[in-house]
């Protein structure tokens, strides 16, 4: 009998991350940051998805390789 492998809770909340991101960016993008569910940021900071920039949150250039995957799947 074959298993499946399990996914870590670090995974899963990788993948989370991962399939909040848009919506994450278009949310700064309006100046919406509170909106972003809590603890989200901290983690985006952790993955060098985000960083903080001059008291703002800017995507950074792993950030943006992610959302032009993500895009690339959406597409």
């Amino acid at each position: 009998m074959a298993t499946t492998p399990t996914r870590s809770p670090p995974t899963l909340r990788r993948e989370a991350l991962r399939d909040a991101l848009l919506s994450a960016v278009e949310l700064l993008r309006k100046r919406r940051a509170r909106d972003i569910p809590e603890g989200y940021i901290d983690d985006y900071v952790a993955l060098n998805w985000l960083e903080w920039n001059g008291g703002g949150l800017r995507l950074t250039t792993t950030g943006d390789n992610v959302c032009q995957q993500l895009i690339r799947q959406l597409g």
